[in-house]
């Protein structure tokens, strides 16, 4: 499936998801809010996981596999509305757009994030009608990567301790649900969810983790679309600290190499790792790439 299919078919997916909660019967300030976490569009990195994992593995359940991608995308997308409030990063910019709480306050984002984690859950429920046995597993693997104790949850809790540990910090805070939508597009095609899908996605979680501190240390907010030098602030675990700028972009390259090496046997996977190598080609900042040479 071309990149713009694939995008295509996240869009519609998570369009039909939200219109079951945004309609007339819903609070308009609230499903306005809503709808300001999920769309415009970002990268959409964890979607397009679960999709091509499930394209590579035959994606004979479509609905099964939408419902996978869709519920990544807005257990993600209320990471981040949650993630931006003034209790975490207190962040007034997301995809360079005022983040949510400073758009709607901060009531409504609390909310909206909220609402945008029991969707998840019910759109995965809804697939239950294309495959019951599916669906249940897939609840089960989406639970784990945003829950306790390895999830995003747990994620975001690493940044409340004094001294963090660096590794298990990305691998919850990013790697958690990068893990999941490689295993949630392996349970979607039938697939197992088996270790070898979720070291995948945890090795794209971190490389796109390490990425994010690049990001924080060269760009700016401009050019991002939301505040950086956070990490610094806020006393947080960076890779660029820890490693140094060439450290990190090595680290990053290295990460890419080892979870397209380690594709599982599947009849797609010369197009996932094709898949693979182009999602992560957008990882690092343009200005960073001399450094991971």
């Amino acid at each position: 499936m071309a990149g713009d299919e694939l995008s295509q078919r996240i869009e519609n997916a998570l369009r039909r998801a939200l219109a079951r909660v945004t309609g007339a019967a819903a609070p308009p300030r609230l499903a306005a809010a809503c709808e300001a976490s999920v769309f415009p569009a970002g990268q959409r990195i964890r979607p397009r996981l679960a999709l091509s994992v499930a394209l590579a593995c035959g994606d004979d359940r479509p609905l099964v596999a939408n419902a996978a991608a869709v519920a990544v995308e807005l257990l993600h997308c209320a990471s981040l509305v949650h993630d931006d409030m003034p209790c975490f990063d207190d962040a007034a910019l997301r995809r360079g757009r005022p983040s949510v709480h400073a758009a709607h306050g901060e009531a409504l984002a609390l909310l909206a994030g909220d609402a945008l984690i029991v969707l998840a859950f019910e759109t995965v429920a809804l697939a239950a009608a294309a495959d019951p046995l599916r669906a249940a597993s897939l609840s089960l693997v989406i639970a784990r990567a945003v829950g306790m104790p390895n999830g995003i949850v747990a994620g975001q809790g690493w940044e409340s301790e004094p001294d963090p540990d660096l590794g298990l910090y990305q691998r919850a805070k990013t790697g958690a649900l990068f893990a999941g939508a490689a295993q949630a597009g392996a349970v979607a095609a039938g697939a197992a969810a088996a270790d070898a899908w979720g070291l995948l996605g945890y090795r794209l979680g971190e490389a796109y983790q390490v990425a994010d501190d690049i990001r924080d240390v060269m760009c700016s907010e401009r050019t991002i679309g939301k505040p950086v030098g956070r990490d610094e602030a806020l006393g947080r675990p960076n890779a660029v600290r820890e490693l140094g700028l060439r450290g990190a972009a090595l680290r990053l390259k290295s990460l890419v190499e080892e979870a397209t090496d380690g594709v599982p046997v599947c009849p797609g996977a010369d197009a996932l790792k094709t898949q693979i190598r182009l999602q992560a080609s957008r990882f690092l900042p343009e200005d960073a790439t001399q450094y991971a040479a």
